[in-house]
């Protein structure tokens, strides 16, 4: 297999997870504050219930799709009221703050390996979230070649689009280049339509792919042998 030039990767979920002001204690917290009373139990199956919202036939990215997608998943943990924009307009705001995410523990090791082996890294993330910030705040500087956001791009994963800008940056070609992530759809299928190679990252999770030529890891410290 040939070497790999350059790596891409996802941000949320793949190298950050979040802590407890987006999990169901956090929501029902907000929503307290202003006299609304959600279940927290109920967060994990909101979310899944909400997770349509953020698919698009335009795959434009738009601050609102994600403030509706929070607002639905307050509203299938029970809340009403008229007070429920606020709060997820409050609760997206915050999704762009870096000290709410905690960075996996397998994140400085692999992407330290990756730099001192030659290869350019780079994010591709579908948020708002200021990625120049997010290398300082978790101590990535020096490893992150080049960052592109959804907000800033306007398309989404998976629009080729997004893909191809990062390439471009990067000044490699597509077929030089991996994406890592925790979305199939997102991912692994984006990254192939812009010509990439795309590799499944699935933290103890059933993986969803069931394409026999997708790459898949259960940790970032498998990519190194990987590409």
């Amino acid at each position: 297999m040939a070497r790999t030039a350059a790596v891409f990767f996802d941000v949320d979920f793949t190298l950050i997870h979040p802590g407890p002001r987006f999990q169901g204690v956090g929501y029902q917290s907000s929503c307290a504050r202003y006299g609304i009373t959600v279940d927290s139990a109920r967060f994990d199956a909101a979310v899944a219930g909400a997770s349509g919202l953020l698919e698009s036939a335009d795959q434009l990215y738009h601050d609102e799709r994600f403030v509706q997608y929070t607002r639905r998943i307050i509203e299938l943990m029970g809340g009403t009221g008229p007070e429920l924009d606020q709060v997820a307009r409050e609760l997206f705001a915050d999704w762009a703050e870096h000290h709410h995410f905690t960075l996996y523990e397998d994140v400085p090791a692999a992407l330290a390996t990756l730099h001192a082996r030659g290869v350019r890294l780079g994010l591709i993330s579908n948020s708002h979230r200021c990625l120049a910030s997010f290398q300082a705040h978790f101590e990535l500087e020096g490893l992150i070649a080049v960052t592109v956001s959804s907000s800033e791009h306007g398309f989404m994963k998976p629009h080729p689009s997004i893909f191809r800008a990062a390439l471009e940056l990067m000044q490699v070609s597509a077929s030089d280049a991996a994406m890592v992530g925790d979305s199939f759809a997102h991912d692994v299928v984006g990254a192939r339509q812009a010509g990439m190679r795309g590799i499944l990252l699935a933290r103890g999770t059933t993986p969803a792919a069931n394409e026999p030529d997708v790459p898949i890891i259960r940790s970032l410290l498998e990519l190194p042998d990987l590409v």
